[in-house]
């Protein structure tokens, strides 16, 4: 896997020759001396190594396990720190994305969707030959896929029998079935096919999340019902075709409200897979808000930390109120909210101080943001060349803005660099 890092990247010293990113901590680099160019996302160790620990001791003591989602960050780096630190398994969206994480080192992979194209079918396949390790297992939502998938099967006639999890779905959602008998006509339909093994059954709950515990705990506990129940049926039916039954579910926004219900009852063994991807890096804005429900409900003195922050710089102070910064749409999340301004450095400090509470980011270009304030604070106003934190809301879609991001400690030294492969 290539871990080089040059000047072809946004973010790297321009004038750097390349080099490995196992090498940069050895290059002196600090994000506040202006050693490396703006705008620059950067994400904080020690804020990375207490997520990691907070999430795997979440599930440890709650008797399940951790697959967490890599389309958050898709970096290799980051995926095995998450694997090292006890994690089951990875999750990801696509076949591309689960070729990552089996040369990162996974071995035990779901893909959270549903895969019926024959080149994904063959692909598959061929991660299976080349790594007799590996399992893989995805979601089936409805006997039409089942359908696609057994019509590869029968004209390939090799490999064996894809693992696959039955989805169940909301009204208004996006997939999953939507009924108890709609899932028990595809059960039966998955456990007489020879293209497949129903291992296990599969929710999501977060796009319904609204942060506020009586109307999200109803929701999951209403939904956490229907698996339980489908999966008692299966089991008693006896359609599951695994010495383990796995069950999987979990977002990033209200994991706590469904983790406890992912070891139903059954004749077999079952495993419980909680699929957070964003706590890693967490952020300042949409997880923020919902992690305080989450650990007002846990009963949690610290919950998870902001790891990933982008900085950049005023470039100009055109009017009054106004001061533009290096960094837009092409840098930051802007698909929840605008990035949050969250603290400064002047253009000889070395440490990052607080800001003003009226400041605010009110609109972004492809490269440019704009900065107001309250006009009684103009004394407190950014100059030209100061360099202003933003923290963001969402951490995914500010990841696939950037190939590499260094990872930094408390005092913004460079100590170590992550790649993303998107």
């Amino acid at each position: 896997m290539n871990t080089l890092l040059s000047a072809d990247f946004k973010g790297f010293p321009h004038r750097q020759k390349p080099i490995e990113a196992h090498d940069v901590a050895a290059m002196g680099w600090n994000v506040l001396a202006g050693d490396l160019p703006w705008p620059l996302a950067v994400l904080k160790q020690s804020a990375l190594a207490h997520n990691v620990e907070w999430m795997q001791r979440f599930v440890r003591e709650r008797g399940i396990d951790l697959a967490p989602h890599g389309k958050t960050t898709m970096s290799s780096q980051l995926f095995r720190r998450q694997l090292d630190a006890g994690a089951w398994g990875l999750t990801f969206a696509t076949v591309a994305q689960a070729r990552v994480g089996v040369v990162a080192g996974a071995r035990r992979i779901l893909i959270a969707n549903q895969v019926l194209g024959d080149e994904d079918l063959a692909g598959i396949q061929a991660l299976k030959a080349q790594h007799p390790d590996l399992r893989l297992v995805f979601l089936v939502d409805s006997i039409a896929q089942l359908h696609l998938i057994e019509r590869w099967f029968s004209a390939h006639k090799s490999g064996s029998a894809f693992e696959v999890l039955l989805e169940v779905g909301v009204s208004g959602g996006r997939c999953g079935c939507r009924s108890h008998p709609e899932a028990l006509e595809l059960a039966h339909a998955l456990h007489a096919s020879v293209a497949v093994r129903l291992v296990g059954i599969e929710c999501y709950e977060g796009l319904a999340a609204k942060g506020q515990t009586d109307s999200d705990a109803a929701y999951a506990q209403a939904l956490m019902d229907r698996v339980d129940r489908l999966a008692q049926d299966l089991d008693q039916q006896g359609l599951f075709e695994a010495e383990e039954v796995l069950v999987s579910a979990g977002g990033s926004a209200i994991f706590d409200l469904v983790a406890g219900r992912l070891k139903p009852s059954l004749s077999k063994p079952v495993r419980g897979l909680l699929r957070s991807g964003c706590y890693i890096t967490h952020d300042h804005g949409q997880y923020r808000r919902m992690l305080t429900a989450v650990g007002q409900r846990c009963e949690c003195d610290d919950t998870l930390q902001p790891a990933l922050e982008v900085w950049t710089c005023v470039q100009s102070r055109p009017e009054p109120g106004l001061a533009i910064l290096t960094a837009g749409r092409r840098d930051v999340s802007y698909d929840l909210e605008m990035p949050i301004p969250f603290a400064r450095a002047g253009l000889h400090e070395r440490a990052p101080r607080g800001i003003p509470s009226s400041w605010k980011i009110t609109g972004l270009n492809d490269q440019h943001a704009y900065l107001r304030w309250d006009p009684e604070e103009e004394a407190l106003a950014p100059t030209v060349g100061e360099r202003v934190g933003l923290g963001i809301s969402h951490p995914c879609t500010t990841f696939d803005k950037w190939p590499w991001m260094p990872v930094v400690d408390d005092s913004y030294r460079v100590v170590d660099a992550i790649l993303t492969r998107f």
